[in-house]
This record gives C-alpha cells, sequence and structure tokens, in this order.
C-alpha cells in the first residue's frame, strides 16, 4: 500500500496576511502597546536606509501597516514592521496603523521569518539561517535536525539509494518550503549555504552585521591564525578595503619559502637523512662506500 505523502506547508507573505478576509482590517494602536517578540529574526538594521526611512516617515507617515497579534493585558506583539516603528518611535509619533491577527506563536515566528528573506539587503549568512529556521518549523525539529536530515539525502543519493520513508517526506517538505522561498533546491541550499555556517565565529559576526560584503568575509576567513584575521577584518571595514586590497594583504601574510634558503636546505638533509636510514642502500656496498663518501664531503664542508 502506497504511503500516504505529507501535505507541504503553505508559505505566506506578509502582504498575504494584512490583505486578509480574517484580519480585523487596519486600525490605530498606540506605540507603547506594541511589544517585540523575544525572537528576533532580524538582528541588525543598516544605518542609511533607516535614516532615509525616517525622513520618509517624517514627511508622508507610516504608508504601510504594521503587522501585530494580540498578547495579554491590552498589549500586542510585533509580527512584520520593525524598521517601521522604529522609524516611528523617532519621529515621536504616539500612534501606528496595524493590522491585527491571531497568530500563535509558530505562526508569528514563520511570517517573522518569511518577512526577513524578503529583505533586499539579506546577507548569505542571515538567508541561511532564516531558511533553516523555516524548515524546521515545517519539519517539527531543531535546525542541527534540518542539516543532519539534507546530509543523509544526500548521501543516499550519492551512493544511488532509494530514498523512502520519513526521509522521503521530509525531503518533499523541504522541497516544497524551498519552491516556496522560490530560491533553492535541497541540494543547492545543502552545498551553497550550509558551508558558510562553518566560517570562524569573528567572520559570521560581521557577516550577520552586515558590516562587510561576503565576498570579502570569505577572502579573510581562509586565514587561521585568529589574531591576523581580526586585524585584517577590522581593516577592511574600517577603511572599506576593496576584495582585490584584501587579497594583497592576505598575500602579504603568508611566509616566504625563499626567505631563508639555508634552513630549507637543512630540512632537506633531514629528511634525506630519515629517507636513507630506512632505505636497502646499506646492504649494497658499492653504495655504502658512496654514502662514506658523500658524508666526508658534508663533514667536510661543516668543518671549513
Amino acid at each position: 500500500m502506497a504511503q500516504k505523502r505529507s501535505t507541504p506547508p503553505q508559505i505566506k507573505t506578509v502582504s498575504t496576511y494584512l490583505n486578509s478576509s480574517k484580519s480585523n482590517g487596519t486600525r490605530s494602536l498606540p506605540i507603547e502597546q506594541i511589544t517585540l517578540p523575544e525572537r528576533q529574526p532580524r538582528r541588525y538594521f543598516n544605518p542609511e536606509g533607516m535614516e532615509q526611512l525616517i525622513a520618509s516617515v517624517k514627511e508622508h507617515g507610516i504608508l504601510e501597516p504594521l503587522l501585530v497579534r494580540p498578547v495579554d493585558n491590552d498589549c500586542y506583539q510585533l509580527i512584520a514592521g520593525e524598521r517601521r516603528l522604529r522609524a516611528a518611535q523617532a519621529n515621536g509619533l504616539s500612534d501606528v496603523p496595524v493590522v491585527i491577527h491571531n497568530f500563535d506563536d509558530k505562526q508569528a515566528l514563520q511570517v517573522s521569518l518569511m518577512e526577513n528573506l524578503q529583505r533586499e539587503d539579506l546577507n548569505p549568512v542571515e538567508e541561511t539561517e532564516a531558511v533553516l529556521e523555516l524548515l524546521s518549523i515545517a519539519l517539527e525539529t531543531s535546525t542541527d535536525n534540518v542539516i543532519t536530515t539534507l546530509n543523509r539525502i544526500a548521501h543516499l543519493r550519492k551512493t544511488k539509494q532509494e530514498v523512502t520513508g520519513n526521509v522521503l517526506r521530509n525531503l518533499e517538505l523541504i522541497e516544497s518550503m524551498l519552491v516556496g522561498i522560490g530560491r533553492f533546491s535541497a541540494e543547492s541550499f545543502r552545498t551553497s549555504r550550509l558551508p558558510l555556517l562553518n566560517l570562524p565565529e569573528d567572520v559570521l559576526d560581521v557577516l550577520r552585521n552586515g558590516q562587510i560584503a561576503y565576498t570579502k568575509a570569505q577572502a579573510i576567513a581562509r586565514i587561521k591564525d585568529k589574531q591576523k584575521r581580526s586585524r585584517l577584518l577590522k581593516e577592511a571595514i574600517d577603511q572599506d578595503l576593496s576584495l582585490a586590497e584584501i587579497r594583497e594583504r592576505i598575500k602579504s601574510l603568508k611566509p616566504s619559502t625563499t626567505a631563508d634558503p639555508g634552513q630549507a636546505l637543512k630540512q632537506r638533509l633531514t629528511k634525506i637523512g630519515k629517507h636513507i636510514s630506512k632505505s636497502e642502500a646499506w646492504k649494497d656496498e658499492g653504495k655504502q662506500r658512496r654514502i662514506a663518501e658523500l658524508l666526508d664531503e658534508l663533514e667536510q664542508l661543516a668543518i671549513d
């Protein structure tokens, strides 16, 4: 009997909820009644972009309502629109337009993540973490388990094994979610995005904060020495170094192989000595004589 396939979760955008017939329409709400969620998908706001939005709100007001959900004590939790809320606060507004929708915790996080993925200035690390969060919600598991599932699927396919059972159902859910997001397949997400999470923590931090372009951060991440890497990261951010300038500085950090030819010769001699000591040369009288002659020459060089 064929197994029943799981129904793929439907991904709804913020605009879908703003225009939903189940919402109570747009109304005005005092800013003091709006609270931020404890778990916020968005952690960085570009200062220049915020200044532009603040200026726009000052001139035109809030043009698009915020999306909120009711919580305890006549308060409402923000689901989408934190930039607009911040701009309203910066302009001293007392009220903002909102659309109220009854979300549970899971739905609220999902909608917030979808709004995050729609940002134009989203960097690859933020994008990766947001997609993983959405997949973990769909599969009702942790992000670590999502990664494990993606790697297991890849292994099964590589070894030409059939994907069946729970793994197949998870794959269908993952592929459906990624189609809704519109950017990846399961395999392309695994190979092009998951490796970003293995970058050094200091590099991940500046990427999450939008302080440096991904291509520049990726180049700097190749520096193994933490102090040198952190120093170059700071210089790249403070001086707005180009990728070519960063590569030149990385090149200058590498030790020169020709800086000390004497040291290279000593290393070569040691290596040859170890190799000869393990060889069959000692059993051949002709080779023994030749080795003795070479040792005499080396010894004479050392004395001179």
